[in-house]
């Protein structure tokens, strides 16, 4: 597995090495072509980041192209809003296709005229096979499959019946075009597979004017050759579908791409299945594909993930030719790395305790000099105003205090952070016992510059003044599953079964200093001491902030993930 302290940007990619060759032999006479084609039926997860990353990445790296197509063969599945989102998800992350946005369905016709040619050579029939059927013919991995009895149709039926197919005369699943091959190979494969089917669904470009729609392994190769693609990158479920591929391209005599597949990002405490995810969404176990806690792309950037941190990361775990799974800690590495270089440091109080210093002026207000950034000199500072009641996190305070807690205590000293230093002296508490305000006297000679400023103070506190405070909601986020490989090698999954229940914590009473008001959708923080936030994409407004937790500022959930086992 890859660790986090593992992380190698310098991570081996075999398939840049074969480009490589490629180039340095004159295989693709200088210029090379690749392409991304996702299915619109879903939307991108981080799986399909990675192959983003690859087929954009070695495009710009060897001064080649790389193209956007869609590959919308099953209408059945499929939506414009999904390929709206996977337009936007392609931009965020920072790549360019070349030219036009391209459509296998712009090809059906050149497709069907292929098929056609396949039936004129007898490498392809017209079966009347359903799909059980075809199933219980196909045989297994040790046992040979039968021929079908329509298999041996000529030349004019086959075609007279493919157009009877697409002419709308049958129903669906009443007949279906096969490529004649071998039904005793080993790769089940090629034991004659379907190449059209009929299925009358609204098609979200082409309308209704297609009855009969290619299977993808038909679609695939012909689409890559019209485009002259030279690296046709593929994940390993592909492989034994290469054959194929290979064998449809050779048969029509067209442009051959070559084909090269790596293994699928498989990560820790995630589902990477459009279908399963779909699953999540449609049983209302998360509110959207855009649910922070999914591992799309667009939850990621709801969440506030960074593209440079997702490109990192893809960079990072590298491509391989063995499927393993990355640890999620790798992930928010990549995350916090590139945040902690970027994000403003700001003061949020999550859960609120009132503090009052009964030795600060009454109605005096201070503007303080905040550092935005440490790691970047160049943000500047900010003015935080300071008060003589203040909050700070319940939990920066102890009544009765183990040996090694520096934060507040009865009778301890802490530092409040661009402040003063203050002591605690009472505890005010409620009928039930509960803490409900301390107070506390501060130093007024302890500020920067103040002459016992460099007094030594073990603790140090972020705070926010009450008189300035501005209400938020703050939404904390962990792990959507609550094992670390949820399905589980299962081909069907119970969902409700594997969720953690604090995958979501909304905390509704957060205090936060002023300045976050001015935020704009999609900003980033750091919460002092708190983690890296962002202003929520959908929810947040000056009025009614809301703040994401993208994630926190060490990993703490191997931890906790252990002590619950």
């Amino acid at each position: 597995m890859n660790k986090e302290n593992d992380a190698d940007p310098t991570t081996s990619n075999f398939i840049r090495e074969i480009v490589k060759d490629g180039i340095a032999t004159n295989k693709q006479e200088g210029h090379i072509c690749t392409r991304f084609p996702p299915e619109p039926n879903g939307f991108l997860h981080i799986g399909h980041a990675k192959s983003i990353c690859l087929n954009f990445g070695l495009a710009n790296e060897f001064g080649g192209t790389c193209n956007l197509r869609f590959d919308d063969t099953n209408p059945s599945k499929e939506e414009e809003v999904y390929v709206q989102s996977i337009i936007e998800d392609i931009k965020w992350l920072g790549f360019s296709w070349a030219g036009e946005i391209r459509y296998t369905s712009e090809y059906f016709d050149q497709l069907y005229d292929w098929a056609v040619c396949l039936i004129k050579k007898e490498l392809a029939y017209v079966d009347d096979l359903n799909a059980d059927e075809i199933r219980e013919h196909r045989g297994t991995p040790t046992q040979s499959g039968r021929n079908s009895p329509f298999r041996n149709r000529s030349v004019e039926e086959n075609i007279n019946l493919f157009a009877s197919m697409k002419n709308g005369e049958f129903s669906d699943g009443a007949k279906v075009l096969r490529a004649k091959i071998d039904m005793t190979s080993g790769n089940l494969n090629m034991r004659d597979p379907v190449l059209y089917r009929i299925l009358r669904a609204h098609h979200h470009r082409t309308g209704d004017q297609w009855c009969i729609y290619p299977m993808y392994d038909f679609a695939h190769g012909q689409s890559d050759s019209i485009e002259k693609i030279t690296h046709s990158i593929c994940t390993l479920e592909f492989e034994d579908h290469r054959p194929l591929y290979d064998w449809i391209i050779k048969n029509l005599g067209i442009y051959h791409p070559q084909q090269i597949e790596f293994a699928r990002l498989n990560l820790g405490y995630t589902l990477l299945s459009k279908r399963k995810l779909l699953q999540l969404v449609k049983e209302d176990h998360v509110s959207g594909w855009d649910d922070p806690r999914m591992p799309t792309i667009s939850g990621m950037r709801r969440r506030g993930y960074t593209p440079e941190s997702i490109r990192d990361f893809c960079e990072r775990i590298g491509v391989a030719k063995a499927n393993s799974t990355v640890e999620m800690a790798l992930l928010e590495h990549c995350v916090r790395e590139d945040l902690n270089k970027k994000a403003k440091r700001v003061m949020v109080v999550l859960r609120p305790l009132k503090l009052t210093i009964t030795n600060y002026p009454e109605g005096q207000i201070e503007e303080l000099t905040a550092e935005n950034n440490p790691e970047d000199p160049k943000s500047g500072t900010r003015k935080v105003p300071f008060s003589r009641e203040l909050y700070i996190e319940q939990e920066d305070f102890m009544e009765d205090p183990p040996k090694k807690f520096f934060r507040l205590a009865p009778g301890k000293e802490v530092r409040l952070k661009h402040a003063y230093i203050i002591k605690c002296e009472e505890m005010i508490k409620d009928r039930n016992g509960n803490i409900t305000e301390l107070k506390c006297t501060y130093d007024p000679d302890s500020k920067t510059g103040g002459s016992t400023a460099g007094r030594k103070i073990k603790g140090t506190l972020h705070w926010v003044s009450a008189q300035h405070a501005k209400k938020a909601e703050v939404r904390i986020y962990n792990h959507l599953f609550i094992n670390e490989n949820p399905a589980n090698g299962q081909g069907d999954l119970t969902l409700s079964s594997g969720l953690n229940k604090e995958s979501l914590e909304i905390l509704q009473d957060c205090k936060i200093e002023p300045s976050l008001l001015d935020s704009k959708p999609g900003s980033r923080f750091q919460f002092l001491r708190m983690g890296y936030f962002c202003a929520d994409l959908k929810d947040f407004t000056p009025d009614s902030p809301v703040f994401n937790r993208a994630v926190t500022l060490r990993d703490t959930w191997a931890k906790i993930a252990k002590q619950k086992k």
